[in-house]
């Protein structure tokens, strides 16, 4: 087999599982809509990495490396977006016995990995480490691409619940504006730390 699948879903797991943009995200929907409502968002996020993991398989990464601005603009659309969704978080709160917006769905969890260069970089990461040269592309992108998916269909759920869970301790109480705060702030701070420092996807 040309794809190391153990090795790499030991390596998917320790980032897809971490915190970063997109379980911060899961987290506070699931905080803020509770868990089934926001089932269709955690699905959008699941299928968007597929997004950019079959064209990144397909070679779509040596155009990028002769357009490097393309990888600097994505980094700051990227950090726009998910700073816009913290201050949104930063201000809902989660009451259930007044009317809600409507929660997040299915398309606006399908931008979240196109728009986090962590995602983009863990996934060259797989194709470059756990990929045998001379693999056929279809054969190494299908591997890395059902192991991913596997891990977000396990994983992300658990980070949405983990949300839900929380805001029922809190919902109506004085502590509830300081859990918002709190969400938007490790997410913000989970994408400077990505896009500066390292961090997980």
């Amino acid at each position: 087999m040309g794809v190391a699948v153990i090795s790499f879903l030991a390596f998917g797991a320790s980032q897809v599982g971490t915190p970063g943009p997109a379980n911060m995200a899961l987290l506070a929907t699931g905080a803020r809509f509770g868990f089934r409502a926001a089932l269709p968002f955690v699905a959008g996020v699941a299928l968007g990495k597929q997004l950019i993991i079959w064209p990144i398989g397909f070679g779509l990464m040596g155009l990028a490396a002769q357009a490097p601005g393309v990888f600097a603009a994505l980094k700051w659309v990227s950090a726009a977006y998910i700073c816009w969704l913290a201050w949104k978080v930063a201000h809902l709160r989660l009451d259930g016995g007044k009317p809600v917006e409507t929660p997040p769905g299915f398309v606006a969890g399908l931008i979240v990995h196109p728009l986090n260069p962590k995602a983009w970089a863990m996934i060259v990461t797989g194709f470059t480490n756990f990929v045998t040269p001379g693999t056929p592309a279809l054969q190494a992108t299908a591997w890395i691409a059902i192991c991913l998916f596997g891990l977000q269909a396990i994983l992300h759920p658990i980070w949405t619940y983990g949300g839900d869970r929380i805001a029922q301790t809190v919902a109506g109480t004085t502590a509830e504006k300081y859990l918002m705060w709190t969400l938007a702030a490790l997410t913000v701070a989970s994408v400077l730390f990505v896009l500066f420092g390292g961090g997980s996807a």
